[in-house]
């Protein structure tokens, strides 16, 4: 994008501004339906970012049944309404199902209510059900404000300054079932909590031998079902959208023996709540038990998961999901016009978005029609990429053919993991290894990185070596941040000795740039010049040619739960402002989304030099703020940002300047952001791309069949990684001009342009820039490219 697009991009989003502000706006927020973990996040940013604009913002308690009812479900919030909420479950403002709402004298009521306050424009947060509803409401507004006018209950003038109504919607719902967008509000939070669950009943399933069947939430979608499955390594998993074939209950059964045969002293079966046969009749957990108990007596347990999956403290994933579509929401109705469809601000790849939501709903309608129809693979596929993606991956990953039945490639592919371990890096090398074996490749694992390849530390592995990897932490096969310069020699030497035709590099930093080592020295080392692909895995997210890397969400997650315990261990006490520092190297993305995600003031980092002048001003905004009804004050520093503003430098100088006002506490998080289990994106997140990382590999080898070829190409050496919307493999040679050695960075990141977002939400003056399409999208994937699920 050139400076005049950004340019331009400015201009138009303060023209929404004047015109906000002119036409002195009303905003009213509600969640309806189920709730979902993060609800309370979307309503925060809608209140804050409308507040910002000058808009006045509502709060409409308990769904559409408050705005049927009016009076005091209807009331104007302010900054401090939403303060201290980002990590609360729930939803602060209510839910309810209700029936008024569905017929029109209940819709009459809500138009008269939201009138009466000059109401005209609408953020629901919701399921397809909440949206429909609003979609609805939203095409009969004129007829109900004339209808209203008619019985005397409003005036011709309202009329007429209220005649059109907007809507914006946001998803909020822990299943995941909403066609249109990656993931909902909810579903990442649920996940942690059925990941949890899973990790506590591993440990104790494995002491006895006993088989688990876990059901998990999910009526009428299997996206939480699924997602658990390929992030445990579940052996087995019952969806609604891909019923089992008939005959299932003996290939379930044979598979469980299977497992059990391999030293195996486990069996976890998920099952969703709306799981299903291929005549649609319900499969139940009981059933599963009883089947499992009278086929081959194992010891089995069923555990119903129920409203657990929709409790507990938001991820980090979906506070700042839902912090970013609540300011895009606001930003959306601020560009409408009376000629505007309703829209849904959806989540693409890494990019907000907006889609129609007519559209959406009626997708997502026809994925049930499907299924009601048995259309099974239709379901799947109007699922989306993500769904169908993460099936065919669970598939390949968790059923072994028999050995003479795959058919042989003759090809070693080697696994190496290099530089700080990042949680999530054993699922990939779990993946890679699986899906290695699939394809008939004899799969080697490299011990201890490039010193350990150097030194020959290299031994083939089998299916059931990687078995329950994917939950574990750290690097199972050990990691050194050595690079192979110096060992290059040795490492052509192993090469060769081992017959390596294609090598996977799971790392960060050092991974990238092992992997320009060894594509310079492809010339004189012919051993090198096989396939080469690097999976990003690094807590820094700092590998050039990826918008995430494996291991960064974990360390997030764990950066914004200690801020929270930190934030609450002061509660009772005087005002106090506490000062963190984060890792990172010079990437502060850790840091800004550390602080996006627990509700800092401020977070200092690298990429955007601040001085003294800076510091000043925010120690005199949080002094500001103190004499308010806020008592907590949270500053984010990035362990680079700056040599001279120490973490302790600017831990006295808040200090000295909040004396009075409030005191100072300090914390250096440390190695800690390394450790723990994945989180379950890190699992699903290395799982998928390793796995396309080795359909890379074994697609690069089918092309030079034989063991004659020799690749020398630019396109047989890169890095793969997401951008954008899409999932990219490119050469490690070209991103060399888009890399910053110096200080390990890209030279382009796109979570900077979130960083005002952050700014925003803590009530500072930023300039914020607006998605990356102001318009409408359609709801069919966009050109040739390969989407990038989340």
């Amino acid at each position: 994008m050139d400076d005049d697009d950004v340019a331009n991009r400015k201009v138009s989003f303060r023209k929404c501004l004047e015109h906000l502000s002119g036409a002195g706006k009303a905003i009213g927020v509600l969640t309806s339906g189920g709730d979902a973990q993060g609800m309370n996040a979307a309503v925060r940013a809608v209140v804050r970012m409308g507040i910002y604009v000058g808009a006045k913002v509502y709060f409409i308690y308990e769904g559409y049944q408050g705005m049927v009812d009016g009076g005091r479900n209807i009331v104007e919030a302010n900054w401090e309404s939403v303060s201290s909420i980002l990590q609360v479950g729930g939803t602060i403002i209510g839910s309810a199902r209700c029936k008024a709402f569905r017929t029109r004298e209940g819709r009459l009521k809500a138009a008269q209510n939201l009138v009466q306050r000059g109401i005209t424009n609408l953020c629901v947060i919701g399921g397809d059900g909440s949206l429909t509803g609003a979609n609805i409401f939203r095409k009969e507004w004129s007829g109900l404000l004339e209808e209203l006018a008619q019985n005397g209950e409003i005036d011709k003038e309202q009329v007429q300054k209220h005649a059109y109504l907007n809507v914006v919607g946001m998803v909020g719902s822990i299943d995941n079932d909403f066609c249109g967008t990656d993931m909902t509000i909810g579903t990442d939070s649920a996940l942690h909590r059925i990941i949890e669950v899973v990790d506590a009943i591993m440990t104790t399933a494995q002491s006895h031998q006993r088989t688990f069947v876990l059901e998990v939430m999910g009526r009428h979608c299997g996206y939480l079902a699924l997602v658990s499955a390929l992030a445990c390594g579940a052996d087995w998993v019952f969806l609604p959208e891909s019923p089992p074939e008939e005959g299932w209950q003996e290939d379930m059964c044979i598979k469980l023996s299977e497992n059990r045969a391999r030293k195996k002293r486990l069996n976890i079966i998920i099952v969703a709540e709306g799981a299903i046969d291929t005549q649609n009749k319900p499969i139940t957990s009981e059933q599963i038990k009883e089947l499992v108990v009278k086929q081959l007596g194992y010891d089995t347990r069923v555990t119903i998961l129920g409203h657990v999956q929709r409790g507990g403290t938001p991820s980090a994933f979906d506070r700042i999901l839902a912090s970013r579509m609540g300011v895009e929401a606001v930003v959306a109705l601020l560009q409408a016009t009376p000629e505007t469809p309703a829209c849904v601000v959806s989540l693409s790849g890494n990019q907000a978005v907006r889609l129609p939501l007519v559209e959406c709903v009626q997708m997502t309608q026809d994925v049930q029609k499907a299924m009601d129809e048995r259309r099974f693979k239709d379901a799947v596929q109007l699922r989306g990429r993500s769904f169908e993606t993460n099936l065919n991956t669970y598939k390949r990953l968790a059923i072994k053919l028999p050995d003479d039945q795959i058919v042989k490639s003759n090809c070693n592919v080697a696994v190496i993991n290099v530089g700080a371990p990042a949680a999530g890096m054993n699922a990939a090398v779990r993946s890679a290894v699986r899906v290695g074996i699939a394809d008939g490749h004899k799969m080697l694992a490299i011990y201890d990185g490039f010193e350990g390849f150097a030194k020959g530390q290299i031994k083939e592995i089998g299916w059931g070596d990687v078995g329950g990897w994917t939950g574990q932490g750290g690097s199972i096969l050990g990691t050194k941040r050595t690079l192979p310069g110096k060992s290059l020699e040795d490492i052509a030497a192993q090469m060769r000795t081992h017959s390596i035709n294609a090598l996977l590099i799971i790392g960060g930093f050092e991974a990238y740039l092992g992997l320009l080592e060894l594509s310079a020295a492809r010339d004189r080392y012919e051993e090198l010049r096989v396939p080469m692909v690097m999976v990003p895995a690094t807590v820094s997210n700092n590998v050039p040619g990826s918008d995430f890397s494996i291991g960064a969400d974990t360390a997030l997650n764990t950066i914004t739960d200690t801020c929270d315990r930190i934030k609450q261990s002061a509660s009772g006490t005087k005002r106090r402002v506490f000062i963190i520092e984060t890792m990172g190297g010079y990437c502060g993305y850790l840091a800004n989304m550390g602080g996006l995600a627990a509700g800092a003031d401020a977070a200092y980092i690298f990429e955007e030099p601040f001085d003294i002048r800076d510091l000043q001003s925010n120690v005199e905004h949080l002094t500001e703020k103190m004499k308010t009804t806020i008592q907590r004050g949270l500053v984010l520093r990035n362990e680079s940002c700056s040599e001279n503003y120490t973490t302790d430098f600017i831990y006295q100088l808040y200090s000295e300047e909040g004396k009075g006002v409030f005191d100072c506490r300090k914390n250096v998080l440390g190695h800690m952001q390394q450790g723990g289990a994945p989180s379950p994106f890190d699992r699903n997140f290395g799982t998928k791309i390793s796995a396309r990382a080795m359909q890379w590999i074994s697609t690069k080898l089918k092309e030079a069949p034989g063991k004659g070829k020799r690749f020398t190409s630019e396109d047989s050496i890169c890095v793969l990684g997401i951008s954008k919307r899409n999932l990219l493999f490119q050469p490690v040679t070209q991103l060399r001009k888009d890399t910053d050695f110096e200080h390990r960075i890209p030279k382009e990141q796109w979570w900077l342009k979130l960083r005002p977002l952050m700014k925003i939400l803590a009530k500072y003056k930023a300039s914020y820039e607006v998605s990356d399409s102001n318009q409408l999208e359609p709801m069919h994937p966009r050109g040739h490219e390969e989407p990038a699920a989340i």
